[in-house]
C-alpha cells in the first residue's frame, strides 16, 4: 500500500474559477520586492505623489517609475494628474480581486 505525503483536505465549497492569465499577471506585478513595498506603502498611507514614492525606496526615480507603471498596468494602483504632479492610490476593487483569486487556489 502506498501512502501519500499530502492527504486530501476537505473544503467547504468548491474553489471559484479563476482566470489563470490574470492571476499570473498580478502575481508577476507583486513578484518584485520593490513593487511590494510601493503597494504596501500606498495601502498604509492612502494616496501619494510620485515624489513621495521616490522616498520610499533607495532607487533611482526612473526605476521607481517603471515599477509604478507595472503596478498601474495590472490595475493594482491608479494615478490621477493635477497640473504638475501625479497622485497614486491603491485600486481597492482590484486588490480585492487579487485576494479572492489567491484565496480560491
Amino acid at each position: 500500500m502506498t501512502s501519500s505525503c499530502c492527504a486530501p483536505q476537505a473544503t467547504d465549497a468548491p474553489s471559484a474559477a479563476i482566470d489563470a492569465e490574470d492571476l499570473a499577471a498580478l502575481c508577476k506585478a507583486i513578484g518584485h520586492p520593490a513593487r511590494l513595498q510601493l503597494l504596501r506603502h500606498l495601502i498604509a498611507h492612502g494616496d501619494c505623489y510620485f515624489g513621495s514614492l521616490a522616498d520610499v525606496l533607495p532607487l533611482a526615480a526612473s526605476t521607481i517609475s517603471k515599477h509604478v507603471s507595472i503596478l498601474k498596468e495590472t490595475g493594482l494602483i491608479e494615478g490621477s494628474s493635477d497640473v504638475q504632479r501625479v497622485c497614486y492610490c491603491v485600486n481597492p476593487a482590484r486588490l480585492g480581486q487579487l485576494k479572492a483569486m489567491i484565496g480560491a487556489l
